[in-house]
């Protein structure tokens, strides 16, 4: 892990044992991962310091010395700002994990959507002097509650936008589906595709894009003929979960579209992002960050 101080615009890296005899470019490039357009925007600008000195980049670093990067820079926020509490489960100077409330979409779908959660978030950085603007950095339906990541700055965004492509970001759903699931795990590797017939609904299709779901039986609830259970995605598909449960028999409660029993004590369908795991995008530092289950068994 590494060790790191804000100060003003910058993050000072105490450079560790294990970088000795690198250059400043490669440390930059393979071990922080800074992409291109920021490396040149830096080299430009003369806006990197090393033992407090703009120095070439072709120099190798000291175990000890200070590699400050300037990664807290101010820019606009464009995004329009909705005052509402948020329910924060994690922060630090890069990043905010958030508990979403089912009935919220994650962020606008176009210029005239203004009542999201990331204008929500775009709201909290305006009262909290933080002079950026918020990057979700993964996305929950409407209609699912729950955990989600948002960068603080551009360099935290892109680090994480990398994670999760890579498949290095952990994501664990809460299900609640109709029906006593026998066995106690399994996996559903079915691809999906957009169903033609019913606007806005997903099938499952053999045209459709490879997606994987392992799911886990928590808990069966046989008075109410219902079983919980943990999902994990391998694959991010729009609507893996409902698709997927609903393909195995087993639809989520209170999800109509997909064959789910209607409960009107709950919004939306039983499904809840209650887990997120990842490395945090400047230290290193394995997160595991939990968001409790909204609704009652």
């Amino acid at each position: 892990m590494l060790k790191i101080n804000k100060n003003d615009k910058y993050a000072n890296i105490t450079v560790p044992n294990k970088w000795v005899g690198r250059t400043i470019e490669d440390l930059l490039k393979t071990e922080l991962h800074v992409p291109k357009k920021m490396l040149h925007h830096w080299r430009m600008n003369k806006s990197l310091y090393y033992k407090e000195e703009t120095l070439p980049w072709s120099v190798k670093v000291t175990p000890g010395d200070t590699l400050s990067i300037p990664i807290y820079e101010e820019e606009d926020n464009p995004i329009p700002s909705l005052d509402l509490p948020l329910d924060i489960l994690y922060e630090d100077e890069d990043i905010l994990v958030i508990n979403k409330p089912a009935g919220l979409n994650t962020h606008p779908v176009n210029h005239e959507d203004t009542q999201t959660l990331t204008n929500a978030v775009s709201h909290y950085f305006l009262v909290n002097s933080i002079k950026t603007k918020p990057r979700h950095i993964h996305r929950l339906d409407k209609d699912t509650s729950g955990a989600i990541l948002f960068a603080k700055h551009a360099y935290a965004g892109a680090i994480l936008d990398e994670a999760l492509a890579d498949g290095q970001i952990k994501r664990t759903y809460a299900a609640l589906v109709c029906g006593i699931m026998k066995k106690d795990y399994g996996t559903v590797n079915a691809p999906i595709g957009r169903d033609r017939h019913t606007a806005g609904r997903m099938r499952v299709s053999q045209s459709g894009k490879n997606a994987i779901t392992h799911y886990r039986v928590d808990n069966r609830i046989m008075r109410a003929n219902r079983t919980l259970v943990s999902c994990r995605l391998e694959t991010g598909r729009t609507h893996q979960i409902r698709v997927h449960m609903s393909h195995i028999g087993h639809p989520l409660v209170n999800d109509v579209l997909y064959g789910g029993k209607k409960d009107s004590h709950m919004k939306g369908q039983a499904l809840h992002a209650y887990k997120l795991n990842f490395l945090q995008p400047l230290t290193k530092e394995r997160l595991q960050v939990e968001c409790p289950i909204p609704w009652s068994l």
